[in-house]
């Protein structure tokens, strides 16, 4: 195992076993030439960056039949419109260009004041990219790398923001990624983003977070040794809600702005807690196991009892646990979801069948497994009647 950034040999300290393409819902046809890869995870101690080995092309997570839609959830919607007006009011003066990273439906972009603020989407994923494009947003279906980006030659060093939300972990070569942002961000420009956090993920062994799509798992440390190889800064950090706990960074070019307090504060609370370490891996290591062998036992009694299970929330996330836990289609009678690429097809690697809502009501297990954990305040608040009914459990804390 190599870093994906030193290039520097790494020896992995965990694995979770043979894993199908997270958001690979497929058909019943489809099972025989089902695509799997080893999910390893590795630690660079020169970045502090926790990095998974082996990954499918990035061509094979995001297509045209991507099934993640981010204008179907009312917290993500209402997030990025806090979001939006937090860039406004912090970085908003002189806003001219902002391009955003991963624009998926456009959800975030559509934000922005088009009349008054030229907005540039870049998505490879064909299909919520033409959503984008039906909001008058200017989206580019392809991948925003160096090569796609100097195609934008108007553009050099003109726009004033680039954003990301959930995406930056996904790229595997940061490296051309960053030229990128390099090529098109103005002297003054930040580079604004947010991603999944290393610290919330060991704080809960929230161990889903790691999947095919998530290569990298941030710290503020990792950020802030990155983007120093490429003459950058890490000026301000602020942390998030979204995704089971995530991290917002801001990046600008180096002396260009004042480093808030808040990076210095996080980067000492980090040394603490062992994030910025390989001991950090270890004792989360550990705590992967143990919740392994805690969630087995669970389904075991379930069993016993002739308890009906169904998951609730068809997630990416849900196939790593699922996977690394052994746990298919014997144990958990369907999962219910309301994106309608999903419903009719099986999770991926353990075959489980995913319904609709309507399907759920009308067919109620007697314990629910919320996969979709990181929405339990918006799916609480829909469920309301069923909480008091059902038992609802989670591999982590609810």
């Amino acid at each position: 195992m190599k870093c994906k950034i030193t290039n520097k040999e790494l020896k992995p300290f965990m694995s979770f076993g043979k894993m199908p393409i997270a958001n690979g819902f497929l058909k019943k046809k489809d099972f025989k030439k089902e695509f799997f890869f080893n999910l390893e995870v590795g630690f660079s101690k020169k970045l502090s960056l926790f990095q998974i080995n082996e990954h499918p092309k990035p061509e094979q997570m995001f297509n045209k039949n991507y099934p993640f839609f981010t204008g179907s959830s009312k917290g993500m919607i209402n997030h990025f419109k806090e979001y939006s007006k937090w860039i406004k009011k912090h970085y908003g003066k002189g806003l001219k260009n902002l391009l955003e990273i991963g624009s998926n439906d456009g959800t975030f972009l559509n934000n922005f004041n088009k009349k008054k603020i030229k907005v540039i989407g870049f998505e490879p994923s064909s299909n919520v990219a033409n959503i984008s494009k039906k909001k008058g947003i200017k989206t580019i279906n392809s991948f925003f790398n160096y090569k796609n980006v100097k195609r934008l030659k108007p553009l050099q060093k003109k726009i004033n923001i680039i954003t990301a939300a959930n995406v930056i972990c996904h790229v595997p070569d940061l490296k051309n990624l960053i030229k990128g942002i390099d090529f098109l961000l103005s002297d003054n420009g930040v580079f604004i983003f947010e991603e999944p956090y290393l610290g919330s993920m060991y704080d809960k062994v929230s161990y889903d977070q790691i999947y095919d799509e998530h290569i990298f798992i941030f710290s503020v440390n990792s950020i802030k040794k990155i983007f120093e190889l490429f003459n950058f800064e890490l000026i301000d950090v602020i942390p998030q809600n979204t995704h089971g706990g995530s991290m917002r960074y801001v990046i600008s070019r180096k002396g260009q702005m004042k480093i808030k307090a808040s990076v210095k504060k996080l980067l000492k609370k980090e040394r603490i807690k062992d994030i910025d370490n390989l001991k950090g891996c270890l004792r989360f290591k550990k705590k992967c196991e143990k919740s392994k062998k805690n969630l087995i036992k669970k389904f075991s009694n379930f069993k016993k009892r002739n308890k009906i299970v169904c998951g609730y929330g068809a997630t990416s996330k849900s196939t790593t646990i699922l996977n690394y836990c052994g746990i298919d289609y014997k144990d958990i009678k369907f999962i219910c979801d309301t994106t309608p690429e999903k419903i009719g097809r099986y999770s991926p690697g353990t075959h489980i069948p995913i319904v609709s809502m309507k399907h759920f009501y009308s067919n109620l297990p007697d314990v629910i497994f919320l996969f979709a954990w990181n929405h339990k305040k918006e799916i609480f608040k829909k469920e309301k009647k069923l909480i008091k009914r059902k038992n609802w459990f989670a591999h982590i804390k609810l």
